[in-house]
């Protein structure tokens, strides 16, 4: 009993300390839009100069990650990119809004009284005012002449990796590359960027949260529709496949290898 409280004390210890470390090298920052506001993080690669150009991540957290505190989105994800070999391996600007907690990073009806949770998602509505305050911030940093256009990246888990094809969908020519992890979205949506962006989609065959027959028709709409797509299943995982995910050791260096033609 001893030892599962110190092994228990240890990995809170851990965990504290890498949060903390995401803390203090991602940048707060604030997007306004007329009378909308959007927090997000920002990680610059070392050494950043105006005058040299650099690809960009745009990473969506979790549903459970949502709030105001402009903290929480770094929880899962955030370790990745400040990871000091990824960083000197791959210089990006790394990008972490965060979602309030009343709003969503896609249009979903979302039904949590069953196991997994019902999803549906329209493609016809106007976009979350968070996801649109997403667009309209990307849309911004592609006008800054330290960004390399062609090397533009998206990646997001549970609510994230919805956001992520719900991206996709709406923005088609902005994307080179894209991982969606533990998610789901518009079978439909995916023949406006099937031919555009490269794919990689995650899941845990466990996973009771979020139905991974949700990305196994994402990637079959995504092949249909002409898309060439990396799929991953993992026999073993629950809904947390984010973490085989992170640890697969060519995600970053597929990803950093796609660019716009």
């Amino acid at each position: 009993m001893r030892f599962n409280s110190l092994l228990i004390f240890l990995i809170l210890g851990i965990s504290s300390h890498l949060i903390a470390q995401n803390t203090e090298t991602f940048s707060k920052e604030i997007f306004i839009n007329k009378n909308d506001t959007l927090k997000y993080r920002l990680l610059l690669p070392k050494g950043f100069s105006e005058s040299k150009q650099y690809p960009i991540v745009l990473f969506l957290h979790g549903a459970g990650e949502r709030g105001s505190d402009n903290t929480k989105q770094l929880t899962n994800g955030g370790a990745l990119f400040t990871e000091q070999m990824n960083r000197g391996a791959f210089p990006a600007i790394v990008i972490f809004p965060q979602c309030p907690q009343e709003d969503y990073w896609a249009n979903a009806t979302v039904d949590r009284s069953t196991k997994p949770i019902s999803l549906t998602f329209t493609l016809n509505e106007p976009p979350t005012k968070a996801l649109n305050l997403t667009m309209l911030l990307m849309d911004e940093f592609l006008t800054k002449p330290y960004v390399n256009k062609q090397k533009i990246y998206i990646g997001g888990l549970s609510m994230g990796g919805m956001g992520t094809f719900e991206m996709l969908y709406r923005k088609p020519n902005m994307f080179a590359a894209a991982f969606a992890i533990c998610g789901g979205g518009n079978p439909e949506g995916a023949k406006a960027y099937a031919n555009q962006t490269e794919l990689w989609v995650f899941h845990g065959a466990k996973d009771d949260v979020v139905d991974p027959q949700l990305s196994i028709n994402m990637v079959s709409a995504y092949l249909k529709a002409g898309g060439k797509p990396n799929f991953t299943l993992y026999a073993d995982d629950n809904h947390n496949s984010w973490d085989s995910a992170f640890a697969e050791p060519q995600l970053l260096t597929w990803l950093f290898s796609k660019s716009k033609n």
